[in-house]
């Protein structure tokens, strides 16, 4: 049920949106000029992390480990028990409910949008209204801009030009986060990825994913049918089986 060819990248990218986080804070960017680990007698910024799959867990990994106040946010209570093990006292957790959201956005240095929803369009979370109700110089990242981000002030930013200003709140929404750190984003993708395109290369295509039903789940389209549900939902195209691909 999971997507293992897609997990580094949301590894990477959850680690580097605590980094563009912590950088967006700074005076200079725009930000509170809030040292995300506080200093002895000075309280560490608060991070909410919107999200407690692979992105989010990275990033809560990363927040807590410099000794940010972090909050995670998640709507599966089987999840959040996961957190709770893990995280222990180094940070809370909390069902994502609207109530629950809003005050964490309003409390919150930093927030990370860490949110998935295989093949569809990310949902807005985090409403224009929302922003009014922010401290001045806070921080969104927006981890989900590629599915079309979930803030509603969202819009795709790059590399060369990563951060907007919109209500004194600073948006950091990189399309493609991981590619700045290209040398360990291709190592930790040909990691998960080369057995997989060595058994393409060995059986053909067809014969790779009759064999292989993970690699099968993985077909999107084939001869100009999508054969993926969720982005065939997504699109409001009709769905054909992989199955009828491989047939």
């Amino acid at each position: 049920g999971g997507l293992p060819l897609l997990k580094p990248m949301s590894q990477v990218a959850g680690r580097m949106a605590i980094q563009a986080g912590a950088t967006a804070l700074e005076k200079a960017h725009g930000g509170r000029g809030v040292l995300l680990g506080g200093v002895p007698g000075v309280l560490p910024a608060k991070v909410a992390v919107i999200g407690g799959g692979v992105v989010g867990f990275n990033a809560a990994q990363m927040a807590a480990g410099l000794g940010a106040d972090v909050t995670i946010l998640d709507r599966s209570p089987e999840v959040l028990e996961k957190l709770g093990m893990y995280f222990e006292a180094r940070a809370k957790t909390r069902f994502s409910n609207k109530a629950n959201l809003a005050e964490c956005v309003a409390e919150a240095d930093l927030v990370i949008g860490a949110v998935l929803i295989p093949g569809a369009a990310a949902p807005k979370l985090v409403t224009a209204e929302m922003l009014k109700t922010m401290k001045k110089g806070a921080v969104l990242v927006d981890v989900a801009i590629d599915q079309g981000g979930c803030f509603e002030t969202s819009h795709a930013t790059t590399h060369a030009d990563p951060t907007y200003i919109i209500d004194d709140v600073v948006h950091y929404c990189v399309a493609n986060m991981p590619g700045a750190v290209a040398r360990t984003s291709t190592y930790a993708l040909n990691n998960v990825t080369l057995p997989h395109a060595l058994r393409i290369a060995e059986l053909g295509w067809k014969e790779a994913l009759r064999r292989d039903p993970h690699l099968r789940a993985g077909l999107n389209v084939w001869n100009g049918k999508v054969t993926y549900q969720a982005v065939a939902d997504d699109l409001g195209l009709p769905y054909s089986p992989a199955e009828d691909a491989i047939a």
